[in-house]
């Protein structure tokens, strides 16, 4: 499925299930760390060399797939906190884009560090 067809269909469940009605864009920004502390929880497991983990909610997950579903969740989160502001997560990427793609920096300890 295209991403664009992903996208309406997040956004349609979120309007079935209430969230564009009765959330808003900073509970919806919560939800959006949650999920990304849940992605950090995961990755942390990898660099560990852990196959799989008990998560903070007492769950023992695979390691890689909690990892795809932090991101999917992500990505949910993300949809529906644009569409909550009126604009599309594709044209905010596009912005940030513009963006980083003029910024110089470096490596340093596994992270880019713009100057």
């Amino acid at each position: 499925m295209k991403y664009k067809q992903l996208e309406e269909k997040v956004i349609k469940w979120a309007a079935e299930k209430g969230i564009l009605q009765k959330a808003t864009p900073y509970t919806q920004s919560l939800k959006s760390k949650e999920e990304v502390d849940e992605l950090v929880e995961a990755c942390q497991a990898q660099l560990s060399g852990q196959e799989s983990f008990v998560n903070s909610k007492g769950k023992s997950v695979n390691t890689k797939e909690e990892i795809v579903d932090a991101l999917g969740d992500v990505l949910v989160t993300l949809i529906i906190g644009a569409e909550m502001q009126g604009l599309r997560l594709e044209d905010c990427l596009e912005s940030a884009y513009n963006v980083i793609s003029k910024r110089t920096g470096k490596m340093v300890d596994g992270q880019f560090k713009k100057d």
